[in-house]
Order: structure tokens, then C-alpha cells, then sequence
């Protein structure tokens, strides 16, 4: 199993998403209450810890939190939305404490679409300085993409400009847009539909498989991703049995994830695939039963892929 912690290690923000589910708001972890919560995750035995916001950049002691963990044995991430370590100074220091690995956020290959998604006008700009930074470091990242209505009709052709562009990426990560938090509720237009993303995410998938690379996705329906079920955050976690504890800084507090079950429609009784799919998050709130169906495709050998990686 792999068993990774999430710790916001502050609230605050230098972009304003339209779709952000975790927005700034005043909150900041001390580097003591940083540093217990990694002591708990190494307790538990856990593989990792990512840490995330708002925007983890923001913290004063983030290369020191890093630091702790790596001292600790525990490897550590950064979510980014890369605006920050597109300095190169900045993100050396990071590296120097320990830094492996990010997770930057890019939501198009658009730069409007992006400053527009994003609150900030050289957002794009500043991502891709951050991916040339990580190449020079000689670390490794990977991109999280929030579909929504604004990026849902592109998601292949944002993949296959950044790959171009980027060989070194190998991995990309798509998370379906959460329409019941936060600024999704501010900003209703980025409620996409969910036929708006399946062609593209589809062209995307193929493309990323067919180049050897790797990818996950979240709150994701496998009859919109079944030839990719294998790929599905949620399949993984209930095939392999894991789970996953988030430490957010509002009243959400400690979460620990074990169900990974979402809705389910009528539909869903005769899909094959519904002991291992989570359904649909936020069924009939936002996003239609309506547009689930059910796939008749074995799901044992998803199963045993799953199983079978390390």
C-alpha cells in the first residue's frame, strides 16, 4: 500500500482560482504544529506526506517543515500552483532541505484561460519557469489539472503541449471539479458537464499511455475512464484497501478516508465495474445520474493490475 498524508500547512494564497475548494482565509500551521503532525504520520507508517494549502510556498518555514520530514525519514511533496518557485534562489532552498518532488497546478495551455481560471495574469508564465526550475534541480514533478468547464474541451491538447514542451513530465493527475465547495459555488460557470470532458479526457489518457507515461484521476466515473479504469484514485484505494488522512485548516480539522465511495444511480446495479467504481461525487446536486451507464467489461483484471503494481 502507499499511504500518503496531507498536511495544509497554510491557508493563504497568492491566486484567486475560480474553482478553489480549499480558499485563502487567515490560517497558518506554527513549525511545532507542522512538525507533530509528521510525527503522527510517521507513527502510522505512512509513505509520504504532501503538503498543501491554499498555497504551501506562502509558508515562512517551509523549508524547515521539509527539512523536519526528511529528518524523520519521511519523504515530502509540494502541491504548487508554481508562482513562487519560479525563482530559482526559492526553490534550491526548498530542494537543499529535502524537496523531491512537485505537484505543480496548470489548468490550460491557454495562458487567458489560465489567467482567467487563475486570478493572475502571468500564471502560465510562471508555471512553466517553475517546470524549467525542476529540470535544473534534477528533481521531478508532475501536473494537476481541476477540470472544469473551461478546460474540459482541451484537457488532450494541454497534455500533449506540455509534453511537447516538457519531455521530463511523466505523470499528470486530473481531480473533477468539487462544484459543492467553496469558490465553485461563487462562481457556478465552472460546473462543467460531464460528457464536455469524456472525448478529451479519453485523447488525453491514449496519448499519455500510448508515450509510457502515467496518470491518475479523481471523482471520476470509470464509465467516463473504463478503458483506464486502472487509473482512478478512488479504484486504487478500494482495490489495495488504503487510505487517507487530510489535515485542513478550517472546521473540516483531521479527516480520515477509508470508504471512497461516492453516489450511485440505478444504472450502476448492472455495471460490472461497480464494485470497484466510486460513482459520482455530488450526484444530483451539480452533476446528472443521467449521464452515468453502466459498462459490461471483467473487472478482475483491473483487479489484479492494480495489485500487481508496486
Amino acid at each position: 500500500m502507499a499511504n500518503l498524508g496531507y498536511i495544509q500547512v497554510t491557508r493563504l494564497c497568492n491566486q484567486k482560482c475560480r474553482m478553489c475548494s480549499n480558499p485563502e482565509r487567515e490560517a497558518t500551521l506554527t513549525f511545532e504544529q507542522a512538525t507533530a503532525l509528521i510525527d503522527d504520520f510517521v507513527s502510522r507508517h505512512y509513505d509520504g506526506i504532501i503538503l498543501t494549502g491554499g498555497e504551501p510556498t506562502m509558508h515562512p518555514q517551509l523549508g524547515e517543515i521539509i527539512g523536519y520530514a526528511k529528518a524523520r525519514g519521511m519523504a515530502s511533496r509540494i502541491i504548487t500552483n508554481g508562482q513562487k518557485t519560479c525563482d530559482l534562489d526559492f526553490i534550491r532552498g526548498l530542494v537543499e532541505n529535502g524537496l523531491t518532488h512537485l505537484h505543480v497546478s496548470i489548468q490550460s495551455y491557454d495562458p487567458k484561460i489560465q489567467a482567467f481560471l487563475s486570478g493572475k495574469e502571468d500564471s502560465l508564465e510562471n508555471a512553466f519557469k517553475t517546470l524549467e526550475n525542476v529540470e535544473k534541480c534534477g528533481i521531478t514533478a508532475d501536473v494537476n489539472t481541476t477540470i472544469n468547464h473551461y478546460n474540459a474541451a482541451h484537457l488532450d491538447k494541454t497534455v500533449a503541449y506540455l509534453i511537447r514542451r516538457f519531455p521530463f513530465l511523466h505523470h499528470f493527475v486530473w481531480n473533477n471539479l468539487d462544484p459543492s465547495m467553496n469558490r465553485a459555488t461563487e462562481n457556478p460557470d465552472v460546473i462543467h458537464e460531464l460528457w464536455e470532458m469524456e472525448v478529451p479526457l479519453y485523447r488525453a489518457m491514449m496519448l499519455l499511455h500510448a508515450t509510457g507515461r502515467t496518470f491518475r484521476a479523481e471523482k471520476v466515473p470509470l464509465c467516463y475512464m473504463a478503458e483506464f479504469a486502472w487509473a482512478s484514485t478512488e479504484s486504487r484505494k478500494i482495490i489495495k484497501g488504503e487510505e487517507r488522512i487530510v489535515r485542513f485548516l478550517d472546521e473540516k480539522g483531521m479527516v480520515r478516508e477509508t470508504a471512497f465511495r461516492h453516489g450511485k444511480a440505478e444504472c450502476c446495479q448492472h455495471c460490472t465495474f461497480d464494485g470497484i467504481c466510486a460513482g459520482l461525487f455530488d450526484m444530483d446536486v451539480h452533476y446528472k445520474s443521467s449521464e452515468l451507464y453502466p459498462v459490461f467489461l471483467d473487472p478482475e483484471p483491473i483487479r489484479q493490475k492494480v495489485l500487481s503494481e508496486p
